[in-house]
C-alpha cells in the first residue's frame, strides 16, 4: 500500500515539475496561462481572420509587389497604382524613371517591365 503511494506521488512531482518548466516557456508573451478547446468556428470552417487572410493571400499584396521590384533592380519602388487585375510600381532604375506591373494574383506575376 505504501508503495502505491509512493509510485503516485513521485508521478506526480514529475508531472508538476514538467508542467512548471512549460509553463515558464510557454508564458514569454506575459504572466497569464490560458486553457482551453477550440473549434473550427462555425460558418464555414475557420475563423474570420483566417478567412479574410486566405482571400488576401490570392491577390498580389502592395508591399510585395514594392518589395519584389526592388529585388528586380528598381530603386526608390512605391504602388502607383492598384486595380482588381493589376498593380503598378514606379520606381527609378540605371537608366532613370521606370515602371513594372504586375499581375494581380498569387506571386504578383509580371506582366510588363
Amino acid at each position: 500500500m505504501l508503495n502505491s503511494f509512493a509510485k503516485a506521488g513521485l508521478a506526480a512531482l514529475i508531472a508538476l515539475g514538467g508542467f512548471s518548466a512549460t509553463a515558464s516557456t510557454a508564458s514569454a508573451g506575459g504572466p497569464e496561462i490560458r486553457f482551453g478547446i477550440y473549434n473550427g468556428g462555425g460558418h464555414g470552417g475557420g475563423h474570420g481572420w483566417q478567412r479574410e487572410r486566405d482571400r488576401r493571400r490570392d491577390n498580389c499584396s502592395p508591399w510585395f509587389a514594392e518589395e519584389k521590384a526592388s529585388r528586380m533592380g528598381l530603386r526608390r519602388a512605391r504602388v502607383v497604382d492598384v486595380s482588381p487585375r493589376r498593380v503598378v510600381v514606379a520606381g527609378f532604375d540605371r537608366h532613370g524613371r521606370d515602371r513594372v506591373v504586375f499581375a494581380n494574383q498569387r506571386g504578383c506575376p509580371v506582366i510588363r517591365r
